[in-house]
């Protein structure tokens, strides 16, 4: 690419087409079966619980409305306390809201953007119900020491696998270790429908009732097995299924899973190499996930400080790259002071986040635009 490219912005994300989608949607279309649970959804459930190595996988329509489920899986009620980490979505926190719950933030581990197992045991009161943990960008987190925890204080686990999908990390399969964890299909993920999502049921305890959950409180799931001759309303639920439009597309990014992986992991890798230098000699890092577990799902590169971040994403756009930061810390915003509560300072949560500055990486990017990406990068000087 040459400057003059620069009128066409290399942007931070752009949704990859899978290949048999259009004829997925025709299929979808010409059939008489378009709202949910047809034979899409069936289709693409099956091959995340080959995926994940979660026993249940049900389709929602997003990943915030898994996250709704889990919580409510799991009972949160009014008053009933969630710790989860500041450094994330703001569904991983409204869904503990919408519950009646309070979310509980504490402070990430350092440099990796995960939750330090060591606050989260902080925080711990007569109150809490869950512990929410998000792997950051597909890397994992310490959930030997997480899981040890839950144990010791009988308090179950949701992973928000948002970012991790398929990511086999040394403490198991991202998505199989807490009680339910929750995947996410929006566009900007390595697989999407647009908007999606799915929970993923590890305790048999709870399978009929996020069937149920799903299906909007009814047991019509049961019925459609054949184990009841018609269903009814049997508990709190709502429309949380995609319809086979949605599971279409989902389906064919299934099939071309192995290939995005590929290609997201030679930009990645080809980011990693030729970056690490520059950003040391800034005072900086770029992302360096532990044992090099993560789904090369983000490129991150940390800037000594708030104002150097800044000002190198300013830099990247004046030259046609638009990299971007992340997540505004939960505890500082409107709504997490209205609604939750915070424990310590979380200083590292603050400093990750003003530091945080992520690359374009999207599995339709040419060589010529990763190389421009990292040409108009090292170009930077603070």
């Amino acid at each position: 690419m040459s400057a003059n490219d620069a009128l066409t912005p290399i942007l931070f994300s752009v949704p990859f087409r899978a290949p048999a989608a259009p004829d997925n949607l025709a299929a979808v279309i010409a059939s008489d079966h378009v709202h949910g649970d047809g034979p899409f959804t069936k289709s693409a459930s099956a091959k995340m619980v080959e995926l994940t190595g979660s026993p249940t996988v049900l389709l929602t329509t997003s990943g915030t409305a898994a996250l709704e489920m889990a919580v409510r899986l799991l009972g949160i009620g009014e008053g009933d306390e969630v710790i989860v980490p500041s450094f994330t979505f703001s569904s991983g926190a409204a869904s503990i809201v919408a519950a009646g719950g309070v979310p509980v933030f504490v402070d990430i581990e350092g440099d990796s953007g995960n939750v330090d197992p060591a606050e989260v045991e902080k925080a711990i009161t007569a109150r809490t119900k869950a512990i929410s943990v998000m792997h950051y960008g597909g890397a994992p987190v310490d959930m030997d020491a997480i899981m040890a925890i839950s144990r010791k204080h009988g308090i179950p686990v949701i992973e928000d696998n948002a970012h991790g999908l398929a990511v086999k990390s040394r403490y198991g399969a991202l998505g199989t270790i807490g009680s339910v964890a929750i995947q996410s299909f929006h566009d900007t993920k390595n697989i999407h429908c647009g908007e999606g999502g799915a929970v993923l049921i590890n305790d048999p305890a709870l399978v009929e009732a996020a069937e149920i959950m799903r299906e909007k409180g009814t047991n019509r799931s049961k019925f459609l097995r054949g184990q009841v001759d018609k269903y009814t309303w049997v508990d709190w639920g709502s429309s949380y299924l995609p319809s086979e439009l949605n599971a279409a597309v989902l389906d064919a990014q299934l099939d071309a899973f192995e290939g995005i992986q590929e290609r997201r992991f030679e930009i990645w890798n080809t980011y990693s190499e030729s970056l690490t230098q520059w950003a040391e000699s800034l005072g900086g890092s770029v992302m360096s996930p532990v044992d090099g577990e993560h789904a090369a799902h983000v490129f991150y590169v940390l800037m000594p400080d708030q104002d150097t971040r800044d000002a190198l994403l300013e830099y990247l756009r004046s030259k046609g790259v638009v990299g971007t930061f992340h997540y505004v810390p939960l505890h500082s915003s409107p709504a997490g002071q209205k609604y939750g509560r915070t424990v310590g300072a979380l200083d590292k949560t603050d400093s990750f986040a003003g530091r945080l500055a992520r690359l374009p990486l999207w599995p339709g990017m040419t060589d010529a635009q990763v190389d421009y990406v990292i040409d108009t990068v090292k170009a930077f000087q603070k």
